[in-house]
């Protein structure tokens, strides 16, 4: 594993399927850093919304219990783990309800704003530097960040990568309702109010649609290296 000789700061943003999570952290595995997936916070919000009986699609009934809920991302990235209230809500928060209400309650300028806190504690905790990754990473939460990456995908293969990752489905979901519902999140991500899904001005966009894993990592590697070489 190669290591960082000075604390980094890496934003990798972009939307559902284009390989966020499989890239992020590797490039923590092997440049040493800590490793945090913004998506899964606001997905473990969402959980606990449904859990309780809120309404997810009533803005004003999930901001009032907005600071309720207490969650707690490990930063490992060869084992990252969530929690929320002190239980284990990894595979929960990946089933489809949850990804269907997850762009309502994260939609919620109260939610985000106590969310992107916790985000930004995070990474400045992280001594060693940190890859983050999310949808407005590079543009909201940390628009300060070090090396940002934009990562996009054809509609395809984001549908074909996410219809592997879904759990809890009554069956195979089919890659063309998969690809509907992406379509529909990422609408409705764009287009809110608070933070939207955009690429930052000074991101590098990466098209993941013809590149394994490894070529990925490795141009996003290649660009933090660079980032240490100007910096020194």
């Amino acid at each position: 594993m190669a290591a960082t000789t000075t604390a980094v700061v890496v934003a990798i943003d972009g939307p559902s399927g284009t390989g966020k999570s499989s890239t992020s952290k590797a490039v923590a595995a092997r440049l040493g850093l800590g490793y945090l997936d913004t998506g899964a916070q606001y997905r473990a919000f969402t959980w606990w919304m449904l859990r309780h009986g809120v309404d997810v699609n009533d803005p004003e009934a999930v901001a009032a219990v907005a600071a309720k809920p207490t969650v707690v991302s490990g930063t490992d990235p060869l084992a990252p783990t969530i929690t929320v209230d002190g239980a284990d809500v990894a595979r929960p928060i990946r089933t489809q309800e949850v990804t269907g209400a997850v762009s309502a309650v994260s939609a919620v300028p109260e939610v985000r704003a106590r969310i992107t806190a916790l985000q930004r504690r995070i990474a400045g905790d992280a001594g060693d530097g940190i890859v983050v990754e999310g949808r407005d990473i590079g543009t909201t939460v940390l628009p300060d960040a070090d090396v940002k990456i934009f990562l996009t995908a054809s509609p395809e293969a984001r549908a074909a990568r996410r219809n592997g990752e879904l759990t809890g489905a009554p069956g195979a979901a089919g890659i063309e309702a998969t690809r509907a519902a992406l379509a529909r999140r990422d609408a409705a991500d764009s287009s809110r109010k608070t933070s939207p899904l955009a690429r930052a001005e000074d991101a590098v966009e990466v098209d993941t649609t013809e590149l394994t894993l490894e070529q990925v990592v490795e141009c996003v590697v290649t660009l933090v290296a660079q980032h240490g070489q100007q910096v020194r």
